[in-house]
């Protein structure tokens, strides 16, 4: 019974991570493809550490699988969202399908906001090239 469960686990684990790939590969914009990279991800890489663990059994595995799918949960959204914040405030275009941007005058946006978008002169601009 234990291999069946195992075997499901780590099926649906591929089934989440493929559809995650497909998802950065197919999402029209930055922030719809690293939804699909973190939140799939997590629960793709979480489903295969546990149908592993059912696999082998012992006590060592399933703490090593536990404690791996707990760092997962805690690690992946929090550094998702500084991704998504990094993008946000960068300047990342949005898909032109986006109807609302509900962090319009929350958050500097560079390229958008006269604030944050600053013009580099001829001197500075030189300066800066690589």
């Amino acid at each position: 019974m234990s291999q069946w469960i195992g075997a499901i686990l780590l099926l649906g684990g591929s089934v989440v991570c493929l559809f995650a790939a497909i998802g950065v590969l197919r999402l029209p914009d930055f922030f719809m493809r690293m939804h699909a990279a973190t939140k799939a991800g997590v629960a793709g890489s979480g489903l295969v550490l546990l149908g592993v663990a059912v696999f082998d059994g012992s006590a060592a595995t399933w703490t090593k699988a536990v404690l791996a799918v707990v760092f997962l949960l805690v690690t992946t959204p929090v550094a998702g969202h500084l991704i998504g914040r990094a993008g946000y405030v960068s300047g990342v275009a949005l898909w032109r399908g986006t109807s609302e941007d509900a962090l319009d005058g929350v958050l500097p946006r560079a390229g958008v906001d006269d604030e944050a978008s600053t013009s580099i002169s001829g001197d500075d601009a030189n300066a800066r090239a690589p």
